[in-house]
């Protein structure tokens, strides 16, 4: 098979298994929505691992497969670039869609909207997909928003939920605002290249670096800096970083399945993409990086402190995950792509693990997604139990698993960077270790060791007519003790587990240190030596693990969990008592630094203040009051007027017409 067929086949075989499900659902059942939609992304996932190895053998390829537009010297096309940056995504996007989809089986099993759920995340596959292979700007574009449209119906998809409404309408609408600094930053370089396609941007770039732009009277700032700042505010919205994070915890409204899908290893990792991409940009300037690495260390800290409270089980992932892809964009800004990139596809395996292993609690659980109402999980759960530990262990960089070997590289990367920010953000990313390591192992001794909290909260639940149940809008009967979920809810869990365990081992050398992404990534290490400098101090990852258990992360890390262990397990009391003598802090964290009250107070209370007056001003007064009834009224003095007229009398017309032909006359006598 002709390779470009097989280019092609990546992206439409999801497609075309979204299109036969969404649109024939009801004809070929249950059954045939998720067998379409599995088969096609098996064999995209299939399909990627043959792009995968034809890469390998030094295979590349840039071309252009459908031109849909030429607008004078532009031409607008649908083209790819299968490249190593490229191949990976394309594997971490098929193989984590894939276990979602399998694990949809059985979470959905219940659920009414079972084919029309198979088909929104088969078609977000395709949108994800056509992102990360597009070779051009506007391709690039199509799928950024196209994946924010289908993360909008994914997080409504329970749309009967007025929760889930405001959460995909704000998921929506913060994207929004990031969307709008993307498309400016796309314009710009289409106004000063001439072209929407990378290769030829990539060359123009070093010229570019001179230019200067002027914004405001009198002021001209880099054009380069305000291309990838603007660039930049596309993937804050898309990757949730501050002041555009404010929409990912509440999207945890939408089914477990797609918080994996999306909001863990691909939706929210486009931004971070993005930016390796552009690292030919990004590299020629450094108020850029600076800017890039201060907002993914605040990121990357903050966020992580909100986690510390939350009692939702899938809240705490989700802050997780706001934190982790801090860390990542603190990297890009150091100039390690390839770090964030190896950290993007670690996290990706041992995050979707995360969610996913928070979904089968919650099936367990009967839908009780409280972890206060959960503890002794491990010996109804087992699998469960032990893939969550796994999870747990990866994610807080334990010596030897996958996180470990990326998350180390980071804050080493940060450390040897040069950049003024650099200070910040190394005590940024290394204090994040610690309140990691205590969020995670909180919520793991919480659900899954203690003693049994379920017995009485269920109860309770019971007496008040199942709540958790109809809120989720399926009912499962009385509630019984926690299982442990079907095979193909814990298939899944095992299939992740095992890259999230052994992938960092195998693959940091070639990827970090090897050369192994070639030109796909770009980097000037005169300017910017942080990964020079790292492959100085590496000696293979062995060594490197070992030699973690004398560093300061590392033993952050076991304090964290120690900490955890004693405040949730040995003395459940003192959090209490420490709740209750730092109150005010625990409520600036529970109030989420007041980012919301804000939003709801400025902008949409302002929207409503402002569309409030344009409706009684506008549509009140001038459109309803001045022209429709206005001229209803003019019409009607006017009839009265001309009702005199109307009398029925002979003389009275006779009269009109006399004086009619004297006036006539006149008129015509001056003339």
């Amino acid at each position: 098979m002709d390779m470009k067929t097989l280019y092609l086949i990546v992206p439409l075989a999801p497609l075309a298994g979204a299109l036969i499900a969404g649109l024939f659902g009801k004809a070929i059942g249950r059954a045939g929505a998720h067998t379409v939609t599995i088969l096609g992304v098996l064999v995209s996932f299939l399909a990627s691992l043959v792009v995968f190895q034809d890469v390998q053998a030094g295979n590349t390829f840039n071309g252009s497969i459908y031109t849909w537009l030429t607008v004078g010297d532009v031409s607008m096309e649908v083209g790819f670039l299968i490249d190593r940056l490229t191949v990976l995504m394309m594997l971490v996007v098929t193989f984590v869609s894939l276990c979602v989809h399998i694990y949809t089986i059985g979470y959905m099993a219940d659920d009414p909207g079972y084919q029309r759920f198979f088909s929104y995340i088969s078609l977000f596959t395709f949108s994800m997909l056509m992102l990360v292979m597009s070779n051009n700007f506007l391709q690039l574009f199509f799928g950024w928003e196209a994946v924010g449209l289908v993360s909008y119906l994914l997080i409504g998809f329970w749309y009967t939920r007025e929760s889930a409404i405001y959460a995909n309408l704000k998921a929506f609408l913060v994207n929004r605002v990031g969307d709008f600094g993307f498309l400016l930053g796309i314009g710009l370089v289409l106004a000063y290249t001439g072209s929407l396609d990378y290769q030829q941007v990539f060359q123009m770039a070093p010229h570019l670096a001179n230019h200067g732009i002027t914004l405001v009277e009198g002021h001209t700032w880099p054009l380069l800096a305000v291309i990838c700042i603007l660039l930049f505010i596309g993937a804050m919205g898309k990757s949730a970083q501050f002041p555009l994070h404010v929409w990912l915890p509440d999207s945890m409204e939408g089914p477990t399945p797609i918080s994996a899908l999306i909001h863990a290893a691909t939706m929210v990792t486009a931004g971070i993409f993005m930016v390796a991409r552009m690292s030919p940009l990004f590299e020629l300037s450094d108020i850029a990086l600076n800017f890039v690495m201060v907002i993914g260390a605040i990121t990357a800290l903050f966020m992580g402190f909100l986690g510390i409270i939350q009692n939702d089980i899938k809240r705490v992932v989700a802050y997780s995950t706001l934190s982790q892809l801090g860390y990542m964009t603190v990297a890009l800004g150091a100039s390690a792509y390839s770090v964030a990139i190896f950290h993007l596809m670690t996290h990706a395996f041992f995050k979707a693990l995360l969610f996913l292993a928070a979904g089968s609690v919650i099936i367990g659980m009967h839908h009780d997604q409280d972890i206060r109402n959960m503890g002794g999980l491990r010996k109804y759960m087992p699998i469960t139990w032990i893939t969550a530990l796994i999870g747990s262990l990866a994610l807080i960089g334990t010596p030897f698993l996958s996180g470990f070997y990326s998350k180390d590289s980071i804050i080493e990367a940060v450390g040897l960077s040069h950049l003024p920010g650099a200070g910040f953000a190394y005590l940024a990313v290394v204090a994040g270790v610690f309140v990691t390591a205590f969020y995670s192992f909180r919520m793991y001794f919480l659900v899954f060791h203690g003693k049994e909290r379920f017995r009485n909260a269920h109860a309770g639940h019971d007496q008040e007519g199942g709540k958790d149940d109809d809120a989720h809008g399926h009912h499962h009967g009385g509630h019984s003790a926690p299982h442990e979920s079907p095979w193909v809810v814990t298939l899944p869990l095992i299939l992740l587990a095992i890259p999230s365990l052994a992938i960092g081992y195998l693959v940091i050398e070639p990827m970090l240190f090897g050369g192994w992404f070639g030109h796909a990534i770009s980097v000037n290490a005169q300017a910017h030596p942080a990964m020079q400098e790292l492959a100085h101090e590496f000696h293979g990852a062995f060594a490197m693990a070992l030699h973690a258990l004398q560093t300061l992360p590392f033993w952050l890390a076991v304090a964290g969990v120690g900490s955890a262990y004693y405040l949730y397990m040995v003395n459940p009391a003192l959090p209490q008592k420490i709740r209750e003598r730092f109150n005010i802090l625990y409520v600036i964290l529970e109030r989420k630094y007041g980012f919301d009250d804000f939003n709801d107070w400025f902008f949409a209370g302002g929207a409503r203040l402002v569309g409030g007056r344009l409706w009684r001003w506008g549509d009140v007064m001038a459109i309803d009051g001045a022209l429709v009834n206005g001229s209803a009224r003019l019409v009607g003095r006017i009839a009265n007027v001309v009702r005199h007229l109307q009398s029925g009398y002979i003389y009275h017309y006779a009269f009109a017409m006399l004086v009619g032909v004297l006036l006539l006359a006149t008129w015509f006598a001056r003339a």
